[in-house]
Parts: C-alpha cells; sequence; structure tokens
C-alpha cells in the first residue's frame, strides 16, 4: 500500500466517524460541522483518488515505453 492509499483509508475512517458524530449529535451547529468536516474529507479522497490514478497511468505509460 502506497503512502496515498494509507491517506485515502485514513481519510475515509475519519468521514465515517465525522458522520456518526454528526448523526448523534443533539447541537445544530456541531452536526452541521461534522457534516462539513466529513464533506472536505470526501472532496480530499477524491482529490487523492485523482492522484493515485494520475501516478497509475503515468507508471503504465512508462512501461510502455521501456518494455514495447
Amino acid at each position: 500500500m502506497t503512502e496515498l492509499q494509507a491517506k485515502v483509508e485514513r481519510f475515509e475512517t475519519l468521514i465515517a466517524d465525522c458522520e456518526l458524530i454528526a448523526k448523534l449529535a443533539t447541537d445544530g451547529a456541531k452536526r452541521k460541522l461534522y457534516l462539513g468536516l466529513a464533506l472536505h474529507y470526501r472532496e480530499l479522497v477524491g482529490d487523492l483518488r485523482h492522484v493515485i490514478a494520475i501516478g497509475d497511468h503515468h507508471r503504465a505509460d512508462v512501461r510502455d515505453v521501456l518494455h514495447p
């Protein structure tokens, strides 16, 4: 597992934690805060997955050049 993949898994855990806290929150402001955090982590996961995909694509291109 790469460092980026480990970060994806960590952020996915944080998303679940934030969503659970938001669900259990009795205060509307705290619920909104934790839902916002979950959304932010979800966006980070999307960005990291994009970076990982670009890296995988780049490695495949290099392999094609080195081993036609």
